[in-house]
């Protein structure tokens, strides 16, 4: 948002969500390993509240699953996310939202990179330097009004 309660972007585009996926056999046998892949993280984010809007992050087509990539043998997750506009001032928000959904629900072994799509964003190589530095995201999720802000877009709506 900006000064006055003005939105941003007052009338963005809404895109339908994805059918929640069906379980396969080897997901539903609690005995076999379950590698996580592409589908399970984008599972993870797409519910993510906007800051700005009382839609999710798919919704809005910030997340897409085309855009998440998993080595799960290498320990790897990487999301580009779009933001709505070019010059998005939620979108370090946004970002945020989405490290620490997957940070707090994946196991401590994998590397997760959330990064803005490449050429969708003014300030593109200024979020993502903030997002990548690991003290950068821990001092941000130091600042109570901040972290309440982010608790808020993971938040499920009832």
């Amino acid at each position: 948002m900006t000064g006055g309660n003005q939105l941003e972007n007052a009338n963005p585009l809404i895109y339908q969500r994805q059918g929640d996926r069906p379980l396969t056999a080897r997901e539903q046998d609690e005995d076999l390993p379950d590698q996580i892949d592409e589908r399970e993280i984008f599972d993870l984010i797409r519910s993510i509240n906007d800051p700005e809007h009382p839609l999710s992050l798919e919704e809005l087509n910030v997340v897409e699953q085309v855009r998440v990539k998993v080595t799960d043998d290498e320990n790897s997750v990487s999301v580009a996310f779009t933001p709505t506009i070019p010059h998005c001032s939620m979108a370090t928000l946004i970002g945020l939202s989405i490290k620490v959904k997957l940070l707090r629900s994946l196991p401590e072994r994998f590397k997760v990179d959330v990064h803005i799509t490449p050429g969708t964003h003014a300030s593109e190589h200024a979020v993502n330097k903030q997002l990548a530095d690991k003290e950068r995201v821990a001092a941000a999720l130091e600042n109570a009004h901040l972290l309440e802000v982010v608790n808020q877009c993971l938040a499920s709506r009832s």
